[in-house]
């Protein structure tokens, strides 16, 4: 008797020209507890992303209800910037030694800890410090990620995937986060734009608890430049004091030209330590490379604009032309979805087809624009005639400026430095941010004083003296312009493409 044969297989269509039993497997358990993970370190991403700039829409509230002068609410902000971008550097070297697992995790709970602390703040002085704490935490969540990310999806096409989900989300934080300031703000108090943070933080923390797999480091016994950290972070925090008072002290006093002494020591000492100590915190190689120095220049420059016009334009808008909190986070929505647009669907494209020199040029010049434009704004703005061009000037100008501004400082490094060429390319976004808001701050202060004083009416003065440091900032973007043009070269296309997919839009690298 014939051998019965095997009943056929159902077949299953799956496209043109793939076989019938060509099916897409399915996801094993692993490979969905991976994906799970992603989404503990997205959450994470999006908490740092929010605060960045969640807080601009809450200034005049919290300047209003925690009595901050004019100079001393950019400490709000800055705070922030200075221990993110002082400790960036210092948070990776840990991940390394101590495990990425549990830096990641510590870093979550600090900052949950710290928006606790921010929220209940009953003073400007106590707010300022747990802005410190929560830059802190948000420099050992931010240098985590990526490296997290990298080994649970190791394979090109696994990393690029995992890439633009994080993207997607960390763009779309810095839109979510003009909106819903706005929006606590106005219904509920400033305190809240903290509180948020909460749910958020523990969501993270318990699924990184349960799905990141554990990393064990290397040991500390490899060393912590644990001084240059200090020095680092201690030098541009004394230099933005220095500028602060100095708006309402003078640049002239014999305080002032101390504090600015003891700033430029600060610095030298840095340097100083950072070419003896056995295990650098910065190499200082990597500035051998005109490439790296002259990118890491224009990354400087830059956010003076963009953070600018985020501090100076919440305030103008709510203390000139009078806007609440929520109209406010309104009015700079379009500056943040061009951003992120721009960022994740046309500037790829722009470089592979022209170069990451040929795209740069062009966003810095956008950026300039439309601080230009803002610079001449008048007491009684209209929102479609003056203020939306600004933020889509702005907003388009950064999004082509963001990936290959990153490509360009990795370009010029060599193999052994590209991990610390990618952290001072983050470091330099965020003190640049803390320095041109801290400037901007002062020079408009000092120019309000001096309007107050010769009996100008508040708006008008206020406005003007926005006016004035606007065009400080309009003078940085043709600065890092110049710098672009005549000191980058210009990065592989492919090359530019593959590093810049794993930039994020608004610097919450």
């Amino acid at each position: 008797m014939a051998a019965l044969a095997p009943a056929p297989r159902p077949t299953t269509a799956v496209g043109p020209g793939l076989p019938p039993d060509s099916v897409a497997p399915r996801r094993t358990p692993a490979e969905r507890r991976r994906w799970l993970a992603l989404v503990s370190l997205c959450i994470g991403q999006l908490m740092i992303v929010l605060d960045a700039t969640i807080v601009n829409v809450a200034l005049p509230s919290i300047q209003t209800s925690l009595h901050f002068s004019p100079a001393s609410l950019a400490w709000v902000v800055n705070g922030y910037f200075i221990a993110f971008g002082g400790l960036l550097l210092l948070m990776g070297r840990l991940g390394d030694l101590v495990g990425r697992r549990r830096v990641f995790l510590s870093g979550l709970a600090a900052f949950s800890a710290a928006s606790l602390l921010c929220g209940l703040a009953p003073t400007g002085e106590l707010l300022v410090l747990a802005r410190f704490a929560q830059g802190m935490a948000a420099a050992a969540v931010s240098a985590m990620v990526l490296a997290i990310l990298v080994t649970l999806f190791p394979t090109p096409r696994q990393t690029a995937r995992a890439m633009s989900v994080y993207a997607c989300v960390a763009s779309a934080g810095g839109a979510i986060g003009l909106l819903l300031g706005g929006v606590l703000t106005a219904a509920l108090s400033w305190h809240w734009i903290f509180f948020v943070n909460l749910p958020i933080g523990v969501a993270a923390l318990v699924l990184g608890f349960a799905l990141i797999p554990v990393h064990v480091g290397s040991g500390l016994r490899h060393g912590v430049d644990v001084l240059g950290a200090v020095l680092v972070t201690a030098a541009p925090s004394l230099a933005i004091y220095t500028i602060l008072q100095a708006s309402e002290n003078g640049w002239t006093t014999m305080r002032t030209l101390l504090l600015g002494v003891g700033a430029v020591v600060l610095g030298a000492s840095f340097v100083a330590v950072e070419t003896r100590v056995r295990t650098p915190l910065m190499p200082l190689r990597v500035f051998r490379s005109r490439q790296v120095t002259g990118a890491n220049l224009v990354r400087a420059l830059f956010p003076v604009g963009l953070f600018g016009s985020l501090y100076l334009g919440a305030l103008y808008l709510q203390n000139v032309l009078g806007y609440d909190s929520l109209h406010t986070g309104l009015a700079f929505l379009p500056q943040s979805l061009a951003i992120g647009t721009f960022s994740m669907f046309v500037t790829g494209r722009l470089v592979a087809r022209f170069s990451a020199k040929a795209t740069l040029i062009p966003g810095l010049l956008l950026v300039a624009a439309g601080l230009a434009l803002f610079a001449r704004m008048p007491v009684g703005a209209s929102y479609v005639v003056d203020i939306l061009p600004v933020t889509l000037l702005i907003g388009i100008g950064a999004g082509l400026v963001f990936m290959p501004s990153v490509a360009l400082a990795m370009a010029g490094a060599r193999p052994e430095d590209t991990g610390v060429a990618s952290g001072l390319a983050n470091v330099s976004l965020q003190i640049g941010a803390a320095l041109g808001v801290a400037v901007l701050a002062g020079v408009s202060t000092g120019h309000v004083r001096s309007l107050l004083a010769d009996g100008v009416p508040a708006r008008v003065a206020l406005a003007s003296g926005y006016h004035l440091a606007l065009v400080v900032a309009v003078g940085c973007l043709l600065a890092a312009t110049a710098i672009g043009a005549l000191v980058l070269r210009g990065a592989p296309r492919a090359a530019a493409v593959a590093l810049g997919r794993a930039e994020v839009s608004l610097g919450a690298d």
